[in-house]
């Protein structure tokens, strides 16, 4: 009988740590709408939440959403904070020297400008952009002025109270602040980044494989487009 009770509760304690593997913690900054936001509610909430539950859906795990602030994004996956990144990321070869990326569940983003004056010149001006971004990078690329902030709210405050003359991000989200507050688009893109994917630890290949394989699963039947129209993030595949 003593056999018996340790022998079923070894297998409860089995299935439980089963069932603790496949729950994946998501990690995403909640603060760059439309991908991912905090609603009313004190969600997480945005496209990158109704792609991240599907994917999760699909690949039969359950997801437990983390928020993290941009800067330490990267480092805290790495350290084991949460097990991917669903936050707006594009893959760049540099990125990818320390994390691994899914495929791409979004086609590359353009970056526009956000300003309050339309004859911005962009050359002499002082660009704001969001610090560890390709925008900033993209800004610093061309020599000009760049001041680089935490948040993407604090480069759209930058640009109302004067410590910038415009902001460099990618147009969905600029496209959520124009016209706000004496705020126009300035009708300039830049092409930069390669995708958005979903940042995993080097080590998970099994992971990245199962959010591979649901990531072109949407593809396949026209779901991510429909996720990519309702929430107006970038163009379709």
């Amino acid at each position: 009988m003593k056999k018996l009770i340790l022998a079923t509760t070894a297998l409860a304690m089995s299935a439980s740590i089963a069932a603790a593997a496949d729950v994946v913690r998501m990690g995403t900054e909640g603060a760059y709408e439309p991908w991912n936001f905090v609603n009313d509610k004190g969600e997480i909430d945005g496209f990158e939440r109704d792609l991240g539950d599907e994917l999760c859906a699909r690949a039969e795990l359950t997801c437990e959403w983390v928020k993290n602030d941009w800067d330490s994004i990267i480092p805290n996956l790495v350290s084991g904070n949460y097990d991917t990144i669903i936050a707006g990321m594009s893959i760049t070869d540099e990125r990818e020297e320390v994390i691994d990326f899914t495929q791409a569940y979004t086609p590359p983003d353009p970056s526009t400008y956000v300003a309050l004056s339309a004859d911005v010149d962009l050359g002499s001006a002082v660009v704001a952009a969001q610090a560890s971004t390709i925008q900033a990078a993209f800004v610093a690329e061309q020599g000009w002025t760049l001041v680089e902030f935490s948040t993407p709210e604090e480069t759209v405050a930058a640009v109302r109270n004067g410590e910038a003359d415009a902001v460099l991000a990618d147009d969905s989200f600029i496209n959520t602040v124009a016209g706000m507050d004496g705020l126009v688009k300035l009708d300039r893109e830049e092409a930069i980044g390669g995708g958005v994917g979903m940042g995993l630890r080097e080590s998970d290949g099994e992971l990245r494989a199962k959010f591979d394989a649901a990531i072109q699963s949407m593809k396949d039947d026209g779901s991510l487009n429909e996720l990519i129209a309702k929430w107006q993030v970038s163009s379709q595949w």
